[in-house]
């Protein structure tokens, strides 16, 4: 029987795999999106040993779950969402970790004098914004879903992730002397 290579195979014949304890199937889809679930969670404000830990518990957590990917959306934006939830519930239990990312973040040099990127931009926002707007265009959940997952009113999140793009917006419009603009939304 010729043996397919995992690289060839489908996230979603992946995922039933490893729902059936395919451990080396899992561990192809860890590798494939390991990287962009600690990026949305740095996005939403972990530092990067705690967007490694709380990637590490969602792809656990996935693993466990992994027969419900049905394959209806991304495998990516499935796990995206486990880690989003998972890094709420923690922010929410570890309220001290707020003050300790904000004074980490005020000591963080940036790299280029004048440049400013997505990820600075997004250290503007209040937390509420940040998170909002990090669930809603990092991991592609819709605003009842965050709504009930930070358990906050609708209107309120849709608020926040309005206010939150219109301060990028501004944020990363090019000065009135020129310079480049990064597109957001």
């Amino acid at each position: 029987m010729n043996r397919t290579s995992l690289h060839d195979l489908h996230d979603v014949e992946l995922a039933a795999q490893a729902a059936a304890g395919g451990r080396r199937e899992y561990g192809e889809l860890v590798r494939r999106h390991g990287s962009a679930v600690r990026g949305l969670l740095r996005r939403m404000g972990a530092s990067p040993s705690l967007a490694d830990d709380v990637a590490q518990d969602a792809f656990l957590q996935g693993f466990q779950r992994c027969a419900e990917f049905r394959g209806q959306g991304t495998f990516a934006g499935w796990v995206k969402k486990i880690a989003a939830r998972l890094y709420l519930k923690r922010v929410a239990r570890e309220a001290r970790y707020v003050a300790e990312i904000e004074a980490e973040e005020a000591a963080t040099p940036v790299d280029q004098a004048g440049a400013l990127d997505l990820d600075e931009a997004l250290k503007a926002l209040n937390e509420t914004e940040r998170v909002c707007v990090s669930l809603c265009h990092g991991a592609g959940m819709s605003h009842p879903e965050i709504a009930a997952a930070m358990n906050l009113p609708l209107g309120t999140v849709k608020s926040h992730v309005k206010r939150g793009l219109d301060k990028l917006r501004a944020r990363l419009q090019p000065a009135a002397s020129g310079g480049r603009s990064a597109h957001v939304g």
